[in-house]
């Protein structure tokens, strides 16, 4: 199949990338320095261009915090750039696979969210993937719906931005002290192991609404700390509520997404633990090979 990616640079668009091209599909790469998906005229030039058969969006504004300081910039990215994507695709043909977030929901269910949940999200960043859920559903028949949560993957890790095990093992090396909250619970999910099930779940063609993330759950602190183990690091690691820090956004406190639909197509998707110690492996890989940097 042909695909246009959009976000192909990204931490989850590198390894979206690496994917449809490892099985053979026809790729069409649009970074957001080519594309800004709420230009509908540059998006139609591309669209007639590529001819894709699917659309795999991860095209986002993402980061929360601003979200709150700019919440018609969230607006525009993640709700009207999803209804433009999506009337492009219903207009073309092609299916639109576009990603959503955990923090569609409030956190306050004990156990694992599942697609029938009624969202209810605490922040403007919630709020506004919410609404392109809905605008995506409302133009494109043919489409997937993705929440997924705790991302990190080998392209943050090299300078986009990095993640949360990044971080951690930066400040562990560092000899800081850290401090991890223990009250908020999600899946770290592998980005590898999201690509790989989102091209399964696109050739199902069952399209809807969808979580997934890796199999399992953690606090940040166990999250965290099971990074220092499985590094083999020493760390000055210690749990702390989240109300111990000052933050203008409100976090979920429950972000496991159930994943009985996937499983329910035959579509598997790895343990975190194992996810993690997989990242690891191919970050160590990858650092080994890495050219010298020259020092004039």
């Amino acid at each position: 199949m042909k695909v246009l990616l959009i976000g192909a640079n990204g931490q989850l668009g590198s390894d979206l990338f690496k994917v449809f091209q490892a099985a053979g599909d026809a790729v069409v790469p649009v970074t957001h320095a080519q594309l800004d998906v709420c230009s509908e005229d540059r998006l139609a030039e591309i669209m007639a261009h590529a001819k894709p058969d699917v659309v795999v969006s991860t095209a986002a504004f993402h980061k929360v915090e601003e979200c709150e300081e700019k919440p018609a910039q969230a607006f525009q990215v993640n709700g009207t750039g999803a209804m433009i994507l999506a009337l492009a695709c219903q207009r073309s043909g092609a299916v639109l696979a576009n990603f959503s977030t955990d923090y569609v929901f409030d956190g306050s269910k004990s156990g694992p969210y599942e697609e029938t949940d009624l969202p209810s999200p605490l922040n403007v960043y919630g709020v506004s993937k919410l609404v392109g859920e809905y605008l995506v559903a409302a133009y494109a028949e043919r489409r997937f719906v993705i929440r997924t949560c705790g991302l990190y993957g080998i392209a943050g890790s090299r300078g986009r931005g990095g993640n949360f095990v990044e971080t951690m093992l930066k400040k562990a090396m560092a000899g800081e002290a850290i401090r991890v909250v223990d009250d908020q619970v999600l899946t770290p999910t592998y980005t590898a192991d999201l690509a790989v099930a989102t091209r399964r779940l696109i050739l199902t063609g069952n399209y809807g609404l969808y979580h997934i993330s890796s199999e399992g759950q953690c606090s940040w602190y166990e999250f965290a700390r099971y990074i220092f183990e499985s590094a083999g690091l020493e760390a000055k690691l210690s749990p702390v509520k989240s109300s111990e820090f000052a933050s203008p956004v409100k976090r979920p406190a429950n972000s496991v997404l159930s994943k009985a639909k996937l499983r329910a197509l035959g579509v598997p998707i790895p343990p975190w633990k194992d996810a993690l110690s997989r990242y690891l492996k191919e970050r160590s890989r990858r650092n080994a090979i890495a050219p010298p940097v020259s020092v004039s």
